[in-house]
């Protein structure tokens, strides 16, 4: 749960990122400082320096953000006080810290923590008790960080109890106890679940309706697929996959994708072989070892938009879905890379979802329908 007065934000392309901070200790030169980590919802991480998703991760396993705490370590809290270790004791490991920050973001982004899946999982069980989805619902348990998992199902009496006893299933082991888990015990967790009225409020990150509800956090998540052309698309449509030719700069492109990777090379063979390939992924391996201009890293996404308006211009129809999404946060998932261009479940720097946000800033807007008479 992200408490409501350590809500920040960071702006970034000219809009605000909503984010929060927790106290962490980064190594610097020997020291370990008292400081905040701030954690964003486009996956961006600060830790003295802003960070992806991946780039924190090995920031946690260089020790830069310390997990671990030193007998006799000099620490200080800026400007406050300074002081040395002893008998220091941590809850985190950098795998158990990842995770709650990947927990954050999904928070951030109104979508469900790892908290959330898993008691949507316990949902699913309780309408068909199947070993499979007692499996899932176990799967789900374990994906919840440990440091999280007691407080699971809200209940400060239980705690998180019922929870690892279906997690464990008659003849497993509660680990918790160290006990094999009897057939009484079960069916106490399965009346347990039974009993709607137990449940309390939904974690925080579930209360997606009600942030959309307000008009606040709400997104439009474009998932992974492999998009054909059809005569009524959905948010398919918004994928720079999606088969909707359109000329640039003289030249016909089935997709945007292929444009990007045909213009991404200075060898003008591979150019026209990418731009007539049959589909987006014959055009990337074309590219893959292609010569690319200097300045590409810089450049690319200044093309990315080019291409992304001149589609949207051509095509009435795509524009009008992308314009359905209002004002909302647009979360582009992207398989071939889950740094720059995808957001990937917030571990991605969604680059190809803040593209396509400016793109819908320049459409006209739609016509309003005429009045009645």
């Amino acid at each position: 749960m992200i408490p409501s007065n350590k809500i920040v934000h960071r702006k970034a392309d000219g809009r605000l990122i909503r984010g929060t901070w927790r106290p962490a200790f980064i190594r610097n030169g020997g020291n370990y400082f008292l400081t905040e980590l701030y954690v964003y919802a486009d996956g961006i991480v600060d830790a003295w320096g802003l960070l992806t998703l991946a780039e924190f991760e090995e920031k946690l396993a260089s020790g830069w953000v310390a997990t671990s705490l030193p007998e006799g370590g000099r620490a200080s809290a800026h400007h406050l006080a300074a002081w040395r270790f002893h008998e220091p004791h941590t809850w985190y490991t950098p795998e158990l810290l990842l995770a709650e920050v990947r927990d954050t973001i999904d928070e951030l982004n109104g979508r469900p923590d790892s908290t959330g899946r898993c008691r949507a999982l316990i949902d699913v069980f309780m309408a068909d008790r199947t070993e499979a989805n007692r499996l899932a619902v176990r799967a789900a348990y374990l994906a919840i960080p440990e440091t999280l998992r007691r407080y699971a199902l809200g209940d400060m009496d239980c705690k998180d109890q019922p929870l690892r006893v279906l997690a464990a299933g008659v003849g497993g082991r509660d680990e918790e106890v160290d006990e094999v888990v009897t057939p009484e015990e079960y069916e106490e967790a399965i009346g347990y679940f039974a009993a709607a009225e137990r449940w309390g409020p939904a974690p925080a990150g579930d209360r997606t309706a009600e942030k959309n509800a307000a008009g606040r956090f709400s997104s439009v998540h474009i998932p992974h697929s492999y998009p054909q052309g059809s005569d009524s698309p959905g948010k398919e449509a918004l994928r720079i996959t999606y088969p909707a030719p359109f000329d640039y700069e003289g030249t016909t492109y089935p997709t945007v994708a292929h444009a990007f990777l045909a213009l991404s090379t200075t060898d003008p063979g591979i150019r026209a072989a990418a731009a007539e390939a049959d589909t987006p992924g014959r055009a990337k391996r074309l590219t893959a070892d292609a010569p690319r201009p200097a300045d590409w890293d810089r450049t690319r996404p200044a093309l990315m938009a080019r291409l992304l308006d001149a589609k949207f211009a051509q095509h009435p129809a795509l524009a009008a879905i992308l314009l359905a999404t209002g004002d909302e946060t647009i979360l582009y998932d992207e398989y071939d890379d889950t740094d720059f261009w995808g957001d990937n479940g917030g571990r991605g720097r969604n680059w190809l979802g803040r593209l396509l946000e400016l793109t819908r800033a320049g459409l006209p807007a739609a016509p309003a329908p005429a009045p009645a008479r």
